[in-house]
């Protein structure tokens, strides 16, 4: 499940830089990480009433706050891809737990 779900955001990363014209090297899979997180972190701000909503509803924050999640965790999939590591042997050394499928 885990490999899978890698490789579908690696299909999806790999398109959207083709059709932007991105080079995706090195340092580009780690900047992503920090800058998702800023971005999670802004809209974790948001929500929890420690920046401004800009008009934001409760909706709106939960929405938004789901999608930076989910772009934080493509991005960790995709750093772990490019680098070769081992995320399954990795979650049952730190979680005790091997992820299902893998």
């Amino acid at each position: 499940m885990l490999s899978e779900l890698i490789q579908q955001f690696e299909t999806a990363s790999a398109t959207y830089a083709a059709d932007n014209g991105l080079e995706r090297d090195d340092d580009w899979f780690v900047l992503k990480l920090q800058e998702e997180m800023g971005e999670l972190t802004q809209i974790w701000n948001k929500t929890t009433g420690r920046g401004r909503r800009r008009g934001m509803s409760d909706e709106q924050l939960a929405t938004a706050l789901a999608d930076e999640t989910a772009d934080l965790l493509g991005h960790v999939l995709l750093f772990a891809h490019r680098n070769g590591l081992d995320l399954a042997a990795a979650v049952e050394r730190k979680w005790c737990f091997r992820p299902r499928g893998d």
